[in-house]
């Protein structure tokens, strides 16, 4: 599946746009883009979040290359150009958060390793970076470092018994409910489609492209997360809390907490924080949940702060 290319977000030069199978033989549309010439100081791997495509991080891959790096990125199993997993291609599912990992595994061995100069670094957002800091201490010996933002780490709790919640969640998916949308989830999702109700940037422009983006290839498209799914997160969001995982990761971690982020736990990001060997912690005041999608008043903040942590970076 070829990439969108649009007048106000063009594919960015010397794109290398492959399709790779992962070892349980899930096809994942990956691209990458070499280092500007005379510049090698590795590559930034991009890691997505939830629903999203490569084109949308068109504009990051040029911030990364005017740096000096080359870029690579994926789609996760289930969404963007690569394989669905459910009988409804708009329904976004997975049946373990483990799964994810192969997709990692494949785009190291086939993408990374073979054509990207090293060093290597992570750079995953929201669902992306939840995935890799669960994988965290076997990505160390590939990736030198790790920047999250506001990585999924947990959900936004509502007051009322969680745990009852999660119990009836997980007994639905038991009962083979785990391929059905969360109930009312797609009609949420579609009345947040207006640039005043989204989430996710206060950036009208980067909120229009994204919206172009989607209607121009609107296959790549998901109208919402299944209750397996969901299920799934949770799990993963247990396994992050054990003790000793986070412990665990050798690499240092940059996490960044978007101050008006109303998509994902902000304690639960703070609290990570605090429990890593080799943190950096940054809150940008402000910022709602894609805070490389957001105004330059909060993207320059996030720069500096990739800038600093990153061996080599700057603009």
């Amino acid at each position: 599946m070829d990439l969108v290319d649009l007048a106000n977000n063009p594919i960015p030069a010397g794109c290398r746009l492959e399709m790779i199978s992962t070892s349980d033989g899930i096809r994942l549309r990956t691209a990458r883009w070499p280092a500007p010439p005379g510049a090698a100081r590795g590559t930034v791997c991009l890691f997505p979040g939830w629903s999203e495509t490569i084109e949308k991080y068109f504009h990051v891959v040029e911030r990364l290359r005017q740096r000096g790096f080359a870029v690579a990125i994926l789609e996760w199993r289930g969404q963007g150009g690569s394989s669905r997993l459910a009988d409804d291609p708009l329904k976004g599912h997975v049946r373990s958060f483990r799964h994810y990992l192969r997709d990692i595994e494949a785009f190291r061995r086939k993408v990374v390793l073979p054509d990207c100069p090293p060093p290597y670094f992570a750079l995953g957002h929201s669902m992306g970076g939840g995935i890799l800091l669960s994988a965290g201490r076997f990505l160390a010996p590939t990736f030198e470092r790790l920047v999250l933002t506001a990585p999924m780490l947990g959900l936004p709790q509502p007051a009322a018994a969680p745990g009852f919640r999660r119990f009836c969640l997980r007994l639905a998916v038991y009962c083979g409910a785990g391929g059905r949308y969360i109930p009312g989830q797609r009609r949420r999702t579609a009345s947040a489609r207006t640039f005043e109700r989204n989430p996710l940037t206060s950036d009208p422009e980067r909120y229009r492209i994204n919206e172009a983006i989607s209607a121009a290839r609107p296959v790549c498209r998901l109208a919402a997360p299944t209750l397996g799914w969901v299920a799934a997160a949770t799990r993963m969001f247990d396994r992050l809390a054990a003790p000793g995982l986070a412990e665990a990761v050798p690499a240092p971690v940059m996490l960044v907490n978007s101050g008006a982020d109303t998509v994902v736990s902000r304690l639960a990001i703070e609290t990570m924080a605090r429990r890593l060997r080799n943190p950096a912690y940054v809150l940008i005041h402000g910022a709602r949940h894609e805070v490389m999608m957001e105004r330059e008043v909060y993207a320059a903040q996030f720069w500096a702060a990739f800038d600093a942590f990153i061996p080599g970076s700057s603009e």
